[in-house]
């Protein structure tokens, strides 16, 4: 492929691009622009060899995103949103607003009573929720994977708008048969028995970790289980002791809760989204939602 920088990239080779990195395939793409394959197909080659750049890993049927095409795709998702908030801003007086909204939160618990809020106003809106640690919410926003993020702690940098929430002490949990004599537990206490984690990435098990190297106690898990749920359906096997922040602890008959005494570390719980999407309708109107339940904007 002969290497021009003098050729403009085209609008129609980037939608035709965009679409087939976000449906995953030519065909899809074609359908979803209304278009031949042929005629996708077509575009990205040319946006390939008009700028010497390889975007795709063709694998038969499959196709896959290379390294450049995996940054162009960052940057198309921005380009393409920045277009439907043209067309929002200048429809948006009598449109009513619809799409999806995809939240991703280290626990749904703290959005739970803004979902019904905002459906009652918005019910054209599609919610997807789906679970995830702090990090990979982060990290989910930054990559345009997800609107709104829930995360324990305010997450780091300043690209993040956030709303803070409740903030509360960990504690432990465990079934009701395992230590039935035990009022509270030192970090020394739980050196001595088996250890339910979450995955790393988790506020609550970094937050932990570090109170107990402070101490020079060593906190080793004999299980890690990936997400809350599965933490909790393993502690209730009797497996060992898992921990959670008190906001986050759901009653159980098959659980109970055990004060940690020499712990002190809060879980800071916050609603955020990406700064540089402030505009997007739907997250503005989800945010607007989260302000009148739980206040003002905090950074």
């Amino acid at each position: 492929m002969r290497k021009s920088a003098s050729v403009p990239v085209r609008y129609s080779q980037l939608k035709a691009f965009h679409n087939v990195a976000l449906t995953g395939g030519f065909s899809r793409a074609a359908d979803a622009l209304r278009l031949t394959q042929p005629a996708i197909s077509e575009q990205v080659r040319r946006l390939e060899q008009d700028h010497d750049v390889l975007l795709f890993h063709r694998e038969r049927k499959r196709v896959r995103l290379t390294e450049a095409g995996e940054r162009l795709f960052h940057l198309t998702r921005q380009f393409f949103e920045v277009e439907q908030q043209i067309e929002e801003f200048m429809s948006e007086s009598g449109a009513a607003m619809d799409g999806t909204l995809r939240i991703i939160a280290d626990s749904a618990h703290h959005v739970t009573d803004l979902l019904g809020r905002f459906r009652a106003r918005y019910p054209d809106v599609t919610i997807s929720l789906r679970s995830g640690n702090t990090a990979e919410v982060v990290e989910q926003l930054r990559s345009y994977e997800a609107e709104i993020g829930v995360v324990g702690g305010l997450p780091p940098g300043r690209d993040m708008e956030v709303i803070a929430l409740a903030s509360t002490e960990i504690t432990a949990f465990a079934a009701r048969d395992l230590l039935p004599q035990q009022a509270s537990l030192t970090l020394n206490d739980l050196t001595q028995h088996p250890l339910i984690f979450r995955e790393a990435g988790s506020k609550t098990r970094q937050k932990l970790e570090e109170q107990a190297a402070a101490r020079n106690v060593r906190l080793t898990p004999v299980i890690t289980a990936e997400g809350r749920e599965a933490v909790r359906e393993v502690v209730a096997s009797g497996a060992g002791i898992g921990f959670v922040s008190q906001a986050e602890y759901v009653e159980d008959a098959r659980l109970r809760q055990i004060p940690l005494c020499d712990v002190h570390a809060e879980m800071s719980e916050a609603i955020v989204h990406l700064a540089q999407r402030r505009d997007v309708r739907v997250i503005r109107a989800f945010m607007d939602v989260a302000r009148e339940v739980h206040g003002p904007q905090e950074r």
